[in-house]
C-alpha cells in the first residue's frame, strides 16, 4: 500500500467551483461545436472516412486537450489500417509532493478513462426549434445529438484531472481512450486495446462516462449492462409486386408471414421472449440493489418516458407501460431480454402505397439480452429459430449485423464503495445509487476480461428524459458539473 495523501484533503468546494467555471466558460461551447458535426458511427455512415466528420470531431477534441496544457500529459491520435481512429492520452503519475508535505507518494497503478465521439443518426420527431446538429442551451440543458452520449466524456475527464492538478494532489498514472466506433458495437476497439496494452499498464480503475443516471440528485454507479444482438429479418414471397385484388387470398402476405415468424421469438401479448436460453437468473446482490433503487425512484422509472396521450371524454388518457411496479419495471429494462423493431423495408410511404401485394417485408431487429447471456451464441440461435421451416416455404433470412455481450460489474472493493459515497455526499448531499442499465457498452465486458482486478466506475449523464438516440437528446449540464468533480474525488482516493 502506498503512503498517499488522504482523500479528505480534496477541497470539494474549490473543485466544484473550478469545474463549473470550466464548463460554463469553455466546455459547453466546445460541445456546441461538437454537436454541429454529423459524426455518425460507421454503421450509419458507410463513407465515414471520406466524409471526414469523425476525423473532425476527433481532431477538435485532441486540439482542445492539448490546449489545456495539463502537466505531464501526452496525446496522440492512433490509427490502425482500415479502422476508425482513437484518441489516446497519458498523464504521468504525480506524487503531489510539496515542501510542506514531501512524503506523499503517487500510486503506481493506472486509471483508464473512456469515452467515444461517434454518434447515432438523426432520427425524427425533434422539437421545431431543435435539431440533431443544431445545439441549443436552454435551462441548463444542452440539446443536440451526441453531447450526452457521450461527446462530453473527454472534456469532463480532462476537467477532472485539472481539478486534481490545481490542488497539487497525488494521483496515479492516468490514460484516456476515446474511440469512434462505439455506436456501431465497438468492433474496432479490441484491436486498439491489444495494440496499446503495453502502454495501458496495470489498470486499477476504469472510468467510463457513457452510461446513465437514475435521477439528477445523486451519483449513480452502473452495476450491469444488457447485451445486444441486431440484424435484418427478411421475408420474400414474390419476385415483384402484384395487384392485391388479383393475388390476395391466394398469395400469402409477406407481412403476415413475418408476424408468424416473430411469434416464434416473442409472445406478442406480453412481450416476453420465448426461448429460455435468452433468459438468466438475476444475481442476489443485483436484486437487493434493484429493490433499493426502486424504492428511491418509484414511479419515475416509467413516468419519465414521453407517453402518447389523447383526449378521452374530457380527460387525458395516457399509453401504459408493461408494469407499474417499480421493482419489476427496473428488472424488465435491465435483466430481461426484449425485442424492438427499429427499422423496416419493403413498405412504401402512404402517398405511394397503391393496392399492391408487396413482394417482401424486412425488419431490422434489436434484441436486448440479459447481462450474463453470450450474445454471439444468441445470434446463432436466433438465426436458426427464425429461418427454419418457413411458413408457405417463403424465403426467410436473418442476417446478423452485430452483437455484444452484456456486463455484470465485479464486486465492489471497500475503498471504492467508500469513495463513491464520499463523492456523492460531497457534491449531491445523498449516497451513491446503484442501477443496472438497459443499454450496451461493449467496452466494459472487454475490459473486465482484460483487467479482472480493476474497479469499474461506469456512470454518466443520461438521466430522466435525456433521450439518447432519440429526438430532443440533451445533456444536463448542472449534473455533468457535479459528476466531473465526483470523478476527481474518486481518483484522489485510490489507495
Amino acid at each position: 500500500m502506498n503512503d498517499r495523501i488522504p482523500a479528505a484533503t480534496l477541497n470539494t468546494a474549490q473543485a466544484l467551483g473550478e469545474v463549473s467555471r470550466a464548463w460554463d466558460d469553455d466546455i459547453v461551447h466546445r460541445l456546441e461545436d461538437y454537436i454541429r458535426i454529423p459524426a455518425k458511427s460507421p454503421a450509419f455512415d458507410a463513407d465515414w472516412a471520406k466524409n471526414g466528420f469523425i476525423d473532425t470531431a476527433l481532431w477538435d477534441a485532441a486540439t482542445w486537450v492539448m490546449a489545456q496544457k495539463v502537466s505531464g500529459l501526452t496525446l496522440e491520435i492512433v490509427r490502425l489500417e482500415g479502422r476508425t481512429p482513437v484518441l489516446f492520452f497519458e498523464v504521468e503519475a504525480c506524487s503531489g509532493a510539496t515542501e510542506a508535505a514531501p512524503e506523499k507518494v503517487a500510486s503506481q497503478q493506472t486509471v483508464l478513462m473512456y469515452g467515444h465521439l461517434d454518434k447515432q443518426p438523426e432520427f425524427t420527431g425533434w422539437r421545431s426549434d431543435l435539431g440533431p446538429w443544431t445545439p441549443k442551451y436552454e435551462d441548463g440543458k444542452l440539446y443536440g445529438r451526441g453531447g450526452a452520449d457521450d461527446g462530453y466524456a473527454v472534456y469532463a475527464s480532462i476537467a477532472a484531472i485539472q481539478a486534481l492538478k490545481s490542488q497539487h494532489l497525488a494521483h496515479p498514472r492516468i490514460v484516456g481512450l476515446i474511440e469512434t466506433c462505439e455506436e456501431s458495437g465497438s468492433y474496432d476497439l479490441m484491436p486498439y486495446i491489444d495494440a496499446l496494452r503495453p502502454r495501458l499498464g496495470e489498470v486499477a480503475l476504469v472510468i467510463c462516462l457513457d452510461s446513465g443516471a437514475g435521477n439528477y440528485d445523486q451519483l449513480w454507479l452502473t452495476s450491469s449492462l444488457r447485451g445486444m444482438a441486431s440484424g435484418v429479418l427478411k421475408v420474400e414471397i414474390l419476385t415483384e409486386g402484384v395487384h392485391s385484388g388479383d393475388a390476395s387470398g391466394l398469395v400469402p402476405s409477406s407481412f403476415r408471414i413475418m408476424r408468424q415468424v416473430l411469434d416464434r421469438l416473442e409472445d406478442s401479448a406480453t412481450g416476453r421472449l420465448l426461448p429460455s436460453s435468452f433468459h438468466c437468473e438475476v444475481p442476489a446482490d443485483r436484486l437487493l440493489q434493484a429493490k433499493a433503487t426502486a424504492a428511491i425512484l418509484g414511479d419515475e422509472l416509467y413516468k419519465r418516458f414521453p407517453w402518447a396521450h389523447y383526449d378521452c371524454g374530457g380527460a387525458t388518457a395516457f399509453a401504459l407501460p408493461t408494469t407499474t411496479d417499480p421493482l419489476q419495471a427496473l428488472l424488465n429494462r435491465t435483466w430481461k431480454p426484449t425485442l424492438s423493431v427499429t427499422g423496416a423495408e419493403g413498405l412504401p410511404d402512404f402517398k405511394n402505397a397503391g393496392n399492391v401485394l408487396r413482394p417482401y417485408t424486412a425488419f431490422k431487429l434489436s434484441l436486448r439480452l440479459p447481462p450474463l447471456i453470450d450474445a454471439a451464441v444468441a445470434v446463432q440461435q436466433l438465426k436458426v429459430l427464425l429461418e427454419d421451416n418457413a411458413p408457405y416455404q417463403a424465403r426467410v433470412t436473418f442476417e446478423g449485423e452485430g452483437s455484444a455481450t452484456g456486463w455484470n460489474a465485479p464486486s465492489t472493493a471497500p475503498w471504492f464503495e467508500q469513495a463513491l459515497n464520499t463523492a456523492s455526499q460531497a457534491y449531491f448531499g445523498a449516497p451513491c445509487g446503484y442501477i443496472g442499465q438497459g443499454g450496451t457498452i461493449p467496452l466494459m465486458s472487454m475490459l473486465s476480461k482484460g483487467f479482472p482486478n480493476a474497479q469499474m466506475m461506469v456512470c454518466g449523464v443520461l438521466g430522466p428524459k435525456s433521450n439518447a438516440h432519440g429526438p430532443n437528446e440533451f445533456l444536463h449540464v448542472p449534473y455533468a458539473k457535479k459528476l466531473t468533480a465526483a470523478v476527481a474525488q474518486v481518483i484522489a482516493q485510490i489507495p
